[in-house]
């Protein structure tokens, strides 16, 4: 697979919990890290994502926001 997003991160599933079309996908990324990311149940069915599975987290954003209480 060849992407031009640089922020990519290997990790292992955690979790997959599916909703009526949206599923949370839970990816450990190293040191009890853990990045979710909200896919469509297509997508999850498509990329055979299951619990235990290797994966590659690509963040593509064009903000980032910080805030202080």
């Amino acid at each position: 697979m060849r992407i031009s997003a640089r922020n990519q991160i290997k990790g292992n599933v955690v979790d997959v919990t599916k909703g009526a079309t949206t599923s949370h996908i839970r990816v450990d990324i190293g040191n009890g890290t853990i990045v979710t990311s909200s896919i469509t149940n297509e997508a999850v069915d498509d990329l055979g994502i299951k619990i235990g599975g290797n994966v590659i987290v690509v963040i593509k954003a064009s903000d980032v926001m910080i805030a202080v209480d």
